[in-house]
């Protein structure tokens, strides 16, 4: 198997790095429907534009690669263990190139183990099957979707949908309602892997396991086609948009399948996928382990650019941030505002939080940006650079926030997703705001961080540390401002309202 090594690297290389012509071609479509001169459509046009950078210079598309998972299939006979070795190694060799960002993290002490391997990490799932070729499928699923994930124990009752039945009426509620729950967290327009039956456990397996069907195929069974079908209509009508802005694509696809149940049991298990839907596979020669073809894309194809302009398209209405920020000028920002920030700022995310209540910061953070990004880094001699580095869904932090403006005085909070009713209180008291970055746009905002100026509680592995950084031209939407006004709050009652009539 003297190629197999090389042949796993590169599999997870494409699938960090390169979305699948399926995906693509629904982000195209999705692109073309929008409004462009809506906040969703101005999101939507980042997204296309980061599609294009992650591929052409072969990085990260989303600084969350998330946890690996391999779906695995062997010719009778092929030494599975030593298969499986040859993907640890392959998936610590990617992450030392910066394709994967560290993100094994020990349950038990907290510590990040650096090369994405552990107990139980990557995911390797294998079988044997009849063929002569070994078959390795890869998804890179980041924790922000992989969080809005949701399973349903029918009957029950839910918000906006009232009283939900064991039959299929009530399967497809609870569909529809995954999708309101995920709002921008789950960094919208999303892709759903549905289960209906089996145990919990395998349900969530077995929806995942859906996401590696393409987009565009039809489901052999007639039943679930028509509920596939009936679904990606009603759910692109609910409004929750692009990054959860409002819009009309909430869904770019839904795949279902059915498995037999225990009487007493009725599961529903929603795997919930974002827009960087990252999935690919490859067929390889059992005895050198070279590849011998792609699942999901032709490598032959040239694929056409995603972005319809360059960049975020500019009015001249933008308000350029200069930190060190102060409250009079963030009062004077209102919800719907984009602001380019040009100058300092500080990574932060859970444990840099937590780590906060107790400690005070190893800098001065009064009258300074905050963002809730944990990015892809590599290091050249004494110097760092960036790799990848997007935001982070911000909800995690609401148990935090608040204090950590009223203590240290942080002025912009940057994330993705929104926040709730403690940080809306807390912005307002302190005259701060909070920015929406573009979720899983890791590249185009790379390109706008100009230097890393520092490093502090490097103890906390590199997702988690807190990164110092200078930036010129990076892009956000205030969404929750300093008078108590938060769009995601009304986008999430708006499409709260839309489900319930939808489901009547």
């Amino acid at each position: 198997m003297e190629f197999l090594f090389n042949s796993l690297v590169e599999l997870i290389t494409q699938t960090a790095t390169n979305l699948p012509p399926d995906v693509r071609e629904a982000m195209a479509h999705v692109l073309d429907e929008e409004q462009p001169d809506t906040q969703s459509g101005q999101a939507l046009n980042i997204i296309a534009s980061n599609i294009d950078m992650a591929a052409e210079d072969e990085q990260p598309i989303c600084q969350d690669t998330g946890m690996p998972t391999f779906l695995i299939h062997t010719p009778v006979g092929v030494n599975q263990i030593a298969l499986k070795k040859a993907i640890r190694e392959a998936v610590a060799e990617a992450t030392r190139r910066g394709k994967l960002r560290p993100n094994s993290v020990d349950s038990l002490t907290g510590k990040n183990s650096g090369d994405n391997l552990g107990t139980e990490t990557p995911v390797i799932h294998c079988e044997q099957w009849e063929s002569d070729e070994i078959e390795v499928k890869l998804i890179l699923k980041g924790g922000g979707c992989e969080n809005k994930n949701i399973q349903y124990s029918l009957p029950a009752e839910l918000e906006h949908v009232g009283k939900v039945g064991r039959n299929l009426e009530g399967v497809k509620k609870c569909i529809l309602h995954a999708v309101w729950q995920a709002q921008g967290q789950g960094c919208a327009p999303g892709a759903l892997g549905v289960c209906i039956g089996s145990d919990r456990g395998h349900g969530y397996f077995l929806a995942k396991e859906q996401l590696f069907r393409t987009l565009d195929d039809v489901n052999p069974d007639p039943v679930l086609r028509e509920l596939e079908e009936s679904i990606m209509k009603e759910a692109n009508e609910i409004g929750v948009g692009a990054m959860g802005f409002g819009g009309k694509a909430s869904l770019i696809g839904c795949k279902i399948m059915a498995a037999n149940r225990l009487p007493a049991s009725f599961f529903v298990s929603v795997a919930y996928d974002c827009w960087a839907f990252r999935r690919l596979g490859v067929r390889l020669d059992a005895s050198t382990g070279a590849i011998t073809s792609w699942l999901y894309r032709d490598p032959a194809r040239q694929l056409d650019k995603m972005a319809r302009s360059e960049g975020f398209p500019l009015t001249g209405r933008e308000v350029v941030l200069t930190p060190p920020l102060t409250a009079e000028a963030m009062r004077q920002l209102q919800v719907g505002d984009v602001v380019i920030i040009k100058g300092e700022m500080y990574t932060g995310r859970d444990a840099v939080h937590a780590h906060l209540m107790k400690n005070p910061p190893p800098v001065d953070l009064n009258g300074a940006v905050l963002y809730h990004c944990g990015p892809v880094m590599m290091k050249s001699g004494d110097e760092w650079f960036v790799k990848a580095a997007g935001p982070t869904t911000s909800s995690r932090e609401e148990p935090y926030q608040a204090e950590v403006l009223r203590r240290y005085g942080v002025k912009a909070v940057i994330g993705k997703g929104g926040m709730g009713k403690k940080t809306l209180e807390g912005l307002q008291e302190c005259g701060a705001v909070y920015l929406n970055g573009i979720g899983g746009a890791a590249q185009y905002y790379a390109r706008t961080i100009k230097k890393v100026l520092g490093v502090h509680w490097m103890e906390f592995g590199i997702p988690e540390a807190m990164w110092h950084l200078r930036v010129d031209g990076f892009v956000a939407i205030v969404t929750m401002d300093a008078h108590g006004n938060s769009l995601h709050a009304d986008v999430e009652a708006e499409t709260g309202e839309t489900l319930a009539g939808l489901v009547k």
